[in-house]
């Protein structure tokens, strides 16, 4: 996979120009992009037909009782604690559910595929999951579909078929724009630019990656981006990754862009502790509350993500709807508790919405 995405991001840094040619990238997949446009004009969406999996011989459960467990890929970091609580949260609200969060504490699927394995055999009517690796997981989780478990996927998704549906914390190319955007605005359209990511085979980063190069070549082709690092989503690693990307360019390095809400604040200690505030910035995707105090002193200036209780709520709430037979295959919408109607797209997934930056102006509005 690596091997065909280092091939798929030459091509594409060879339509790019010179600058963007003598770059280094990977870490993205090498499945299709879908660059939004530079002047932000919305894409039109495409109809797409479902293509999720179904439950085997699914008992009733409409408007009863059920056990759900929560298989995030890592529990422990303030990301999923907040998606944990907006599933508590919502079972909660819904007052038929119980749900629990449970989990490896570091993001290793082949411990993620034994806790979900395990709660198979014991019994759980539904499983909620976020995964380490798309491809790996999606065994176990058609073997959850085979014995009659509702499957619903949130924040990195698996193979389609492997559940029924995806809530997605916002669209990949949305989320690509806004990073990039943000990281043009900071340090030019000539800047070097580095990324410190989790691992090359974690599905939504990879995603994340592979259209910040598609919309990079676009609208900011001159932008030389210099090299990713994988960092595992672990806070030492993260911030000696960085440390090392800062020591390896020297002044050539403008940027760093952190792809987890480990990274992103790991790289913003880096850049302090290395005296750099204010020449090399920071953009990624990481928790307000870890990011307020880089935010505060300027060391950090753009900070890009969802809400992620209200991801964990609208999973939750559009499990429920699946398990009680509301929400089903050619659906275009799904209610979900106090979030309203959420769209569907990409046939099984459910969108929560874009993707929003967090300044020093508004980010002491948030707690999570």
């Amino acid at each position: 996979m690596i091997r065909k995405t280092v091939i798929a991001a030459f091509a594409l840094a060879a339509m790019a120009g010179s600058a963007y040619a003598a770059s280094a990238w990977t870490g993205g997949d090498d499945l299709p992009t879908n660059p939004l446009a530079c002047d932000g004009t919305p894409s039109a969406a495409v109809a797409k037909p479902y293509d999720g999996g179904e439950p085997t011989n699914a008992p009733d459960r409409k408007g009863k009782k059920i056990t759900v467990v929560d298989i995030p890929k890592l529990i422990g970091i303030g990301y999923f604690n907040a998606t944990s609580k907006g599933i508590a949260d919502a079972a909660a609200e819904l007052g038929n559910v119980d749900a629990k969060t449970d989990g490896p504490t570091q993001a290793n699927i082949d411990q993620q595929i034994s806790f979900i394995d395990n709660y198979i055999t014991s019994g759980v009517d539904g499983i909620l999951f976020a995964a380490n690796d798309p491809v790996a997981i999606a065994p176990v989780l058609k073997k959850a579909l085979s014995k009659g478990i509702n499957v619903v996927g949130y924040d990195a998704n698996s193979q389609p078929d492997a559940r029924q549906w995806f809530v997605n914390q916002a669209e990949f190319n949305g989320i690509a724009k806004s990073l990039v955007d943000n990281m043009a605005k900071e340090i030019g359209e000539d800047g070097s630019f580095a990324i410190v990511t989790s691992t090359f085979t974690t599905p939504n980063q990879a995603r994340w990656i592979a259209e910040m190069a598609a919309y990079a070549a676009k609208c900011h082709p001159n932008m030389k981006w210099l090299e990713t690092v994988e960092a595992q989503e672990d806070n030492v690693l993260s911030f000696n990754q960085a440390t090392t990307l800062i020591n390896k360019y020297g002044d050539e390095l403008k940027g760093l862009f952190g792809m987890t809400s480990v990274a992103t604040p790991a790289s913003a200690e880096a850049v302090t502790q290395a005296g750099k505030c204010g020449q090399i910035a920071v953009v990624g995707l990481a928790t307000p509350n870890a990011m307020k105090p880089y935010v505060e002193k300027d060391c950090v200036k753009s900070v890009v993500l969802w809400n992620p209780v209200d991801l964990g709520y609208a999973a939750l709430q559009v499990l429920r709807a699946v398990a009680d037979g509301d929400l089903k295959a050619g659906a275009t919408s799904v209610k979900a508790g106090k979030l309203g109607e959420l769209q569907v797209i990409n046939g099984s997934e459910i969108l929560l919405g874009a993707p929003y930056t967090f300044t020093k102006e508004n980010i002491g509005q948030f707690d999570f």
